[in-house]
């Protein structure tokens, strides 16, 4: 039986903000090799933008899903993801 792996999308008001997410909705996750403050950063895009990155911080991560550095190592360079709740700050995904 496969578990379900659920990610917290974070930083949205930074970028595409939460009216861009909908349930439902397929994103793109890449790891981010450039990224000068995290060494395991992963950016969310849709086919146009960057939407935020996944929470990789014990106070950005919420409970009950996983970390960017949980999921780093056993990805891809990408995967997708599909959006299950959004919230003003933060949105919470499913990996695919």
């Amino acid at each position: 039986m496969n578990k379900e792996l659920y990610i917290t999308i974070s930083r949205i008001s930074d970028y595409a903000g939460s009216e861009a997410f909908r349930p439902g909705m397929k994103l793109t996750l890449k790891k981010d090799h450039d990224n000068p403050y995290d060494d395991e950063a992963i950016a969310v895009y849709n086919d146009r933008c960057k939407y935020g990155y996944v929470a990789n911080c014990w106070h950005s991560v919420c409970r009950g899903t996983h970390s960017a550095g949980y999921i780093y190592l056993s990805m891809e360079e990408e995967a997708e993801c599909r959006v299950c709740f959004v919230a003003d700050e933060f949105a919470i995904a499913v990996l695919l």
